[in-house]
């Protein structure tokens, strides 16, 4: 079965209403689609439909698109991945969801997390992953409206997922060769779709393994500063002049749970070659603080904090 078009998408649940999960069940809601939200955490389906009018629901048997915004790190060590939550809804997901209903996976997984899912639904639903680049502290420029990459494990569920997502602009279709504009109502969120799943699922862990780089060459930068007697704020301010560099502020170390464990995901999705510049800037992020903690002071500001806590 297959959902055609975005009058059939009626019912929306986004599963794990923890600081993504939340803002995606509102968002979708204020689209006009009629909302439910589900936790394993009572008091936050509590929260969400008390305050924002979110239905709360048991059984997924009538339902249109799951969002999927289940935290992917390990509850006794936030910096390692763990992806069996997200493969325990799967499975309630398998034993009630009608046919031809759309799972999109919004957690940050492990390459090949997407088709081990639509193994587990048995090829009954559509599969996508269009992880999220929400920033829970720029929400009102980096919401969850912004520009997106979007993977399907076939060509239809990638299809299905662009008819739910899609801007909601004009489009311009060719039936016997007159063309006929359209007005697709979606999310009205813009998406770069991409050839294989798992360019999709890379892309999200490569993005924050480039941030942890960009953090590590600060602290790596300032140790060297600290060694050579060099003003580290000066040169910093000095190499920030020029257009195309960017050099961070040095912190209490690379901060939140999702630069770690994401980074952990990239250099674990290679069986052989690993990433000797990700595992170099992980060894600079140690060193830093123990050069900070053997010195006894805090720096200038909390820690940098990229995305933290975001899938919570």
């Amino acid at each position: 079965m297959h959902i055609e078009s975005r009058s059939q998408i009626k019912k929306v649940l986004v599963i794990g209403l923890g600081q993504l999960g939340l803002p995606v069940a509102k968002y979708v809601k204020e689209r006009g689609f009629e909302t439910f939200g589900y936790d394993i955490n009572p008091v936050k389906v509590e929260n969400a439909e008390k305050n924002y009018g979110i239905k709360s629901i048991e059984c997924f048997d009538d339902i249109d698109v799951f969002i999927l915004c289940i935290s992917t790190h390990d509850p006794n060590d936030e910096y390692t991945p763990f992806v069996d939550g997200l493969f325990s809804v799967a499975q309630k997901i398998s034993r009630e969801a009608k046919n031809g209903s759309l799972v999109s996976i919004e957690s940050t997984v492990p390459k090949g997390t997407s088709k081990k899912i639509f193994e587990m639904l048995n090829h009954r639903l559509h599969v996508a992953h269009a992880p999220h680049r929400w920033y829970a502290l720029e929400e009102d420029l980096h919401g969850v409206n912004q520009v997106r990459v979007v993977g399907g494990v076939s060509d239809c569920c990638l299809k299905t997922a662009l008819q739910f997502y899609d801007s909601g602009n004009e489009v311009l279709e060719f039936n016997n060769n007159k063309s006929q504009t359209n007005k697709k109502n979606g999310l009205g969120i813009p998406m770069h779709p991409v050839s294989e799943i798992e360019i999709a699922e890379l892309t999200k862990i490569i993005e924050n393994a480039d941030r942890y780089m960009q953090i590590a060459f600060s602290e790596d930068l300032y140790l060297y500063c600290q060694a050579n007697n060099v003003n580290f704020g000066e040169l910093r301010d000095a190499l920030n002049t020029k257009w195309n560099v960017k050099i961070l502020e040095p912190r209490d170390g690379v901060g939140g749970h999702c630069l770690p464990k994401d980074t952990k995901m990239f250099l674990q999705s290679s069986k052989s070659i690993k990433s000797k510049i990700l595992m170099a800037a992980m060894e600079v992020d140690q060193d830093y603080r123990r050069f900070r903690e053997i010195r006894g002071y805090r720096l200038v500001a909390p820690a940098i904090k990229i995305i933290e806590d975001s899938e919570k």
